[in-house]
């Protein structure tokens, strides 16, 4: 631009009155959430200096909904959003976080309703349920929504921030297949819920890739914890009663040190123990050798583009607001 911008320049673009930029500009508040959201992008656009790094005035409640932190994984998830709550960030939103029972997937959709009344954004890691599907429809159309770690198909919501679960299911299969190379064996699947996206995409890759290349590796069983992890060690615990011959487990969810302390108690350090996510108690137990390897999809991570995914929906942050592809990683006793 020839001349400086001026607030009447972004007021113009903006499709609003002078003063309204005037009151997001100095944090005087007041102004609708989506005309503040039209005259941040604007400033941005336009380049008005003092607009380019502004902290806005208003607080944006996003409500994240995932399991309970008895699960590591969600562990680490809350305290991710936790520290991004306690960082002075440019966005200012406020992260809260709520807890659900995976096994009750009714209560899950009227928690997303409520929340999504309540809040100007939701963060959400979900079974798969049609009345799931359903809620997320029905309040997408009022406020962003973003799947967290495992996606939610034709729900409706903006973007999904993850891993590509059925490559991270390929590449335990391919573990798992070098492992137990080249006289195979029969394996214990063992999923939290089949529900979760994340999980179905991880049996499928894991599957697909023992038929293509390691003929001799065969899924006995495919087992699920409900996402409890003391029910994730009695399975296998039975499976390797009835079937001394099984080869490897591998666990998608919670519950790998009641896995471990199953094949403890029958002396089986033998078995091949595949799981996901480096979590304390994970990255100790494969110091130890119990575990062979981690797929780790580095949950911190995974928040700070969630955050910023949504931060793009709301006009806080330039740039498109679409899926995110988080990377995946292998952990084994020499890299950890």
């Amino acid at each position: 631009m020839s001349s400086k911008t001026t607030a009447k320049d972004v007021a113009l673009a903006a499709g609003v009155s002078a003063s309204t930029v005037d009151r997001v500009l100095n944090g005087r508040g007041g102004v609708d959430p989506d005309k503040e959201r039209r005259v941040i992008e604007c400033a941005r656009k336009l380049k008005l200096d003092r607009a380019l790094h502004h902290r806005v005035a208003r607080t944006l409640r996003i409500a994240v909904l995932i399991q309970s932190p008895d699960n590591p994984f969600y562990a680490e998830v809350q305290k991710a959003f936790a520290a991004a709550n306690r960082a002075d960030g440019e966005f200012n939103m406020q992260f809260l976080v709520h807890h659900f029972d995976a096994r009750r997937p009714a209560l899950i959709a009227r928690a997303i309703r409520d929340l999504g009344a309540r809040h100007d954004g939701l963060i959400v890691t979900s079974p798969y349920s049609d009345g799931v599907a359903d809620a997320i429809r029905t309040v997408s159309g009022e406020i962003p929504v973003i799947t967290l770690a495992t996606d939610l198909r034709d729900s409706g919501r903006q973007a999904y921030v993850g891993p590509d679960d059925r490559r991270a299911g390929r590449v335990a299969g391919d573990l798992m297949g070098r492992f137990l190379a080249p006289q195979g064996g029969d394996i214990v699947m063992i999923a939290g819920l089949l529900s979760l996206i994340g999980n179905e995409e991880r049996e499928m890759g894991f599957r697909a890739v023992l038929g293509e290349r390691y003929p001799n590796c065969r899924v006995a069983l495919v087992l699920e914890s409900q996402e409890q992890s003391e029910r994730a060690g009695d399975l296998v615990r039975k499976a390797l009663l009835r079937n001394p011959g099984i080869k490897g487990v591998y666990s998608v969810s919670s519950g790998a040190a009641a896995v471990v302390a199953a094949l403890k108690s029958l002396h089986r350090q033998d078995v091949v123990f595949i799981t996901h996510e480096l979590t304390p108690d994970r990255r100790e137990l494969l110091r130890q050798g119990w575990i062979d390897a981690i797929i780790d999809q580095n949950p911190s991570s995974e928040v700070r583009a969630a955050i910023d995914t949504m931060a793009r929906l709301v006009g806080r942050l330039e740039g498109p607001s679409t899926n995110t592809i988080t990377p995946i990683h292998i952990h084994m006793i020499e890299n950890t």
